[in-house]
């Protein structure tokens, strides 16, 4: 089974490409085990229906990298990382984490 990885993001929020370059790193050598769904972002309905945490966002099998919860009424924002937008080898680390886990 394929480790689903949603990334959610909008156009506005300048730390979207930076967290798009990671993932793309992240995953080099992995692409068979995972199927990656690029959201864009661009209403409040669709942010409503993703449960957007703001962006950019990383699920891994529909959950958040940071364990952040669905917010009661998203909205479109730019997120905040306390340590910045996750590196690609972090990203890397949980994703073979949830492979690893899968394949138990």
């Amino acid at each position: 089974m394929k480790i689903k990885l949603e990334f959610q993001y909008f156009e506005g929020c300048p730390n979207h490409t930076k967290m798009q370059n990671n993932i793309a790193e992240a995953i080099k050598g992995l692409e068979d085990k995972i199927e990656l769904k690029k959201i864009l972002v661009e209403d409040k309905s669709t942010a409503k229906k993703v449960a957007f945490r703001g962006s950019p966002t990383l699920l891994i099998n529909g959950e958040d990298i940071e364990g952040v919860p669905a917010p009661e009424e998203p909205t479109l924002a730019c997120r905040f990382y306390i340590g910045g937008v996750p590196d690609s080898d972090k990203l890397r680390e949980m994703i073979i984490q949830k492979i690893n886990m899968e394949n138990k």
